[in-house]
């Protein structure tokens, strides 16, 4: 009695499944190491810029208020590749932080200001943690940057349990000098305020063709995605 052949292909389609699946996240994952956490996707196309066209006052910055060459720096709570550019440590990401020389060589010697922007794109998380960075600058800007830094040391998975209200009051607890309630009222008491600064920011990163996190401006130089310090140097030395 002849046997009917089976039909093998439902076995086949789940196989391809899974193999597209790998081959996409592998490409997704590429395209953002090369250009950091973009938005929907996309890449930070090419805009003419100039950092005199981009508003800094208001903003937390750290250097000389006064120094010649200004930086401005978009960025997320939640993104790794700002991580990757602050303090590194990110595996995937396998880049020297540019931070670290930039704060030694040209912040500390007076030559660089600093802007930090806001570009709270990645979920709730990261709109929570741009509204506490408001709150710290407004009441702790000599402490600014270190509560920076140390969101970015813990900083975890991509929205993976660090950065809402409970952690981000925690870990404020644990800087010498603050107030943690203190900054939690005055969250509460400006949030309406601080999230049309947040939302000016990212609109204003969006006009200057900054879709995605990192991004920065100096001189007539943007800087997309987990640069290195070559490129930083690159197009802050000649404005000095």
């Amino acid at each position: 009695m002849p046997t009917t052949p089976k039909d093998n292909s439902a076995l086949f389609l789940p196989a391809a499944i899974v193999i597209a699946g790998v081959l996409i996240g592998g490409g997704l994952y590429y395209g953002l190491s090369k250009s950091g956490s973009a938005a929907q996707g996309g890449t930070q196309p090419t805009v003419a810029v100039d950092i005199k066209d981009v508003k800094t006052d208001g903003s937390p910055y750290i250097g000389n208020a006064n120094a010649k060459v200004v930086l401005a720096y978009w960025s997320d709570f939640q993104c790794p590749f700002c991580k990757a550019v602050d303090i590194g440590g990110i595996p995937q990401i396998p880049i020297e932080p540019a931070f670290p020389v930039l704060i030694k060589d040209y912040v500390n010697t007076g030559k660089i200001r600093v802007i930090f922007k806001d570009f709270a794109f990645l979920g709730e998380d990261s709109t929570t943690a741009a509204l506490y960075g408001r709150a710290v600058w407004a009441l702790y800007p000599d402490k600014y940057y270190e509560w920076r830094e140390e969101m970015f040391k813990s900083q975890d998975e991509e929205n993976g349990g660090f950065g809402d209200e409970t952690s981000i009051v925690a870990l404020i607890k644990r800087i010498s000098g603050m107030d943690a309630a203190k900054v939690k009222a005055n969250v509460a008491a400006n949030r309406e305020k601080y999230q049309s600064a947040i939302d000016a920011d990212r609109a204003e990163g969006g006009k200057f063709g900054i879709n995605g996190t990192p991004g920065f401006i100096t001189g007539k130089t943007s800087i997309p995605g987990a640069a290195e310090i070559a490129s930083f140097r690159s197009a802050i030395d000649p404005q000095l």
